[in-house]
């Protein structure tokens, strides 16, 4: 027994020596190969990224030019620098530009308001409440999704022309007020059918009512989804120009869409460097909405399910 012992020692030795003169080489190779992909990804990364902000570069570059220089040179190097582009640009129509920033942030802090409070009560009735034709009404609510503005455009002016709405704000924010944004209701359903009915349960106990549960346990938990609603309705409506242009003839009500798109004159040349100008200052507050903003906006989304 000890000979055969002695004689089966060696095979297991030698096979570990060559086990081991080979493991290192492998790790070599993978750990190589590891940091050149991580390069390689990086780079096409940063490549793809620049391609998506070159016309937003040039932009911001081109509001530091003369007019007479921005289509000759694509570069987004400037030669020099007119500050005086954004000073001209503020004064440049028949109001100043802050004018058109205040009456956009109106209508944007009316339909941020709006689809808050009924976006999120439609959708604790459709999450939580039971009704006659729940589903039917669900549905509906979903196919409104897919119906473009335009087809309804025509029938709203008549109603609010009639109603004399016209040349207010009230045509662009009222519909906000009524939940008429389908999509919001949908997110906010989602990310309530997550919640652990539980919790309702246990409030019921305690003789919680319907508007003590929406307000006191469901509202405080929906903070990321109502974010997300705040993010959304603010870009959207900072950005929205066919409504405006609609609704809103007269020059002190007009929005910042529509003060960008009076910079161009068909009768006379456009100055283009203070209208690239009023767009940088005009983007300002989308990106610092959506530098604040993006964890709650990427967290709402995540935990709603919409992917």
């Amino acid at each position: 027994m000890t000979k055969i012992d002695d004689a089966a020692m060696p095979a297991p030795l030698a096979t570990e020596t060559i086990v081991t003169g080979r493991q290192p080489r492998s790790r070599r190779r993978s750990a190589f190969r590891r940091p050149m992909t991580s390069i390689v990804r990086h780079t096409l990364l940063i490549a793809l990224a620049l391609a998506m902000l070159y016309p937003v570069i040039w932009m911001v570059v081109s509001s530091l030019r003369p007019n007479d220089e921005i289509f000759r040179d694509p570069s987004i190097i400037p030669d020099s620098f007119e500050i005086s582009n954004y000073t001209d640009g503020w004064n440049a129509l028949a109001y100043p530009f802050n004018v058109y920033m205040w009456n956009s942030a109106l209508i944007v802090i009316g339909c941020i308001v709006g689809n808050l409070v009924s976006c999120s009560m439609a959708a604790y009735a459709f999450a939580r409440l039971s009704f006659s034709g729940k589903r039917f009404w669900f549905a509906v609510m979903l196919l409104s999704i897919m119906l473009p503005i335009h087809v309804i455009i025509v029938p709203q002016y008549v109603l609010f022309s009639q109603l004399g709405w016209v040349n207010t704000f009230l045509p662009l924010i009222v519909p906000k007020l009524l939940a008429t944004d389908a999509f919001f209701i949908f997110l906010m359903v989602q990310f309530i059918r997550g919640i652990p009915k539980e919790l309702d349960e246990a409030a019921r106990i305690d003789g919680a009512g319907h508007p003590r549960i929406f307000l006191q346990i469901i509202l405080p938990l929906m903070v990321p989804a109502l974010a997300t609603t705040a993010i959304f309705t603010f870009i959207w409506t900072w950005n929205d120009f066919f409504s405006q242009l609609i609704f809103l003839t007269k020059p002190e009500l007009y929005t910042v869409p529509l003060a960008l798109r009076s910079f161009e004159d068909a009768q006379s040349s456009t100055n283009y460097a203070q209208m690239f100008a009023m767009s940088v200052v005009s983007l300002i507050p989308i990106f610092l909405i959506f530098l604040f903003g993006q964890k709650f906006l990427i967290k709402g989304i995540a935990t709603t399910g919409i992917k």
